[in-house]
């Protein structure tokens, strides 16, 4: 058994030994190493992790060692005369050998992996991420589930960021709507951005890919365990960049083929006609939910805005104009991102919420208007 075989078996037995002790439901993340990882990918990567931090250490001890014994050894109270001597090629040339080895052998089963990391080919699942201020938006487009959408953003409650409950033990690593894969199944990820650059990083699978905008990126994974398992973004991406959780569940392939059908059926029943004239009403019903799941982080619930930071709404004078609001939100402007990810009805809804909403009264917009102007 190699030496790296070695590592491998003790990554194994620790791994397993930390997830029998959290649950499965859980991937734990250490506080003085790399998630217990729970891809192929990952454990390639946690036994280099290894086997690179033992070589250091062996490196460091070595050199001290010497270093220290020799200050000791020859110190001037002991009557050391220190030597004069030019050069020696013998010992050059070891301490030009053994480096260049050791770097051969960090080197090679490290670029293996990062070979590996990067083959994305014959994939079972392929999946669009999006990254936007501040969720990401999921687009299955190949395999079971092909067809399904829909954006995750953070559900921690509101009280526990701002202290006034207890936090749990997934505080800020929780979404209203995670990420399903089936488990053992080879599942590409494309990331890409709507606005400023961010990071799928998910620990435990051994994924770390930027998403940038105008730019399709993408990296693979293939997870070994049912269970949810958490990241975050790993891009300073603006103030919000600490809500902006990632949540994967790993189910069976049984389980996996009722969560497509159950999606598939939930998005029929919530499609919505953008050709429909809508109430005023239904609009303003809508709207609200929009409002208070993607903007009133930054309006405000009262629709005032936060001074100097984020404009409000009410007695806007861009939320007056039907078609610089439009505008607005299918494009985004400075701190405001583009929101091209949701609806027509739901842009139409929350700009009729806001037009009609703390004092304004700017009439309605409908969804085919908000059709049109995508164009």
């Amino acid at each position: 058994m190699t030496v790296f075989s070695r590592f491998a078996v003790v990554r194994a037995a620790l791994a397993a030994l930390l997830s029998g002790a959290a649950g499965s439901a859980v991937a734990v993340q250490s506080k003085f190493n790399l998630a217990p990882p729970m891809t192929p990918i990952a454990s390639e990567i946690y036994s280099l992790h290894n086997m690179m931090l033992i070589i250091c250490t062996a490196i460091f001890v070595a050199v001290f060692s010497v270093m220290f014994y020799s200050i000791w050894k020859h110190r001037k109270s002991k009557g050391a005369v220190a030597a004069n001597w030019h050069e020696n090629t013998t010992v050059e040339i070891v301490w030009t050998v053994i480096p260049f080895i050791i770097v051969i052998v960090m080197a090679l089963p490290a670029t293996k992996t990062v070979v590996a990391m990067k083959d994305t080919s014959n994939a079972e699942l392929t999946i669009k991420v999006t990254g936007s201020q501040w969720k990401w938006g999921y687009d299955y487009l190949r395999g079971e589930g092909e067809g399904i959408s829909f954006l995750s953003q953070l559900a921690t409650p509101a009280a526990q960021i701002e202290g006034r409950e207890a936090k749990t033990a997934t505080y800020l690593l929780e979404v209203d709507n995670p990420l399903v894969v089936p488990v053992n199944k080879k599942v590409r990820v494309i990331t890409t951005a709507n606005d400023v650059i961010h990071a799928w990083w998910m620990p435990a699978f051994g994924v770390k890919q930027d998403a940038i905008p105008g730019f399709a990126r993408d990296t693979w994974f293939r997870a070994d365990q049912i269970g949810t398992f958490r990241g975050q973004c790993a891009e300073l991406c603006g103030k919000d960049h600490a809500f902006m959780p990632i949540v994967v569940q790993v189910v069976s392939a049984e389980d996996y083929s009722k969560w497509v059908s159950g999606k598939k059926q939930q998005m029929a029943a919530l499609a919505d006609d953008p050709n429909k004239t809508w109430t005023r009403s239904e609009l303003m019903a809508r709207g609200e939910k929009v409002y208070q799941a993607n903007c009133q982080v930054c309006h405000q619930a009262s629709g005032q805005g936060v001074q100097g930071a984020f404009p409000a709404l009410a007695a806007s004078k861009v939320v007056a104009s039907k078609d610089d609001q439009i505008a607005l939100l299918l494009s985004g402007k400075n701190a405001m991102p583009s929101w091209k990810a949701l609806s027509d009805v739901e842009l139409a809804a929350v700009s009729t919420y806001t037009k009609n909403s703390w004092g304004n009264s700017a009439g309605d917009v409908q969804p085919a208007e908000i059709k049109a102007a995508r164009k």
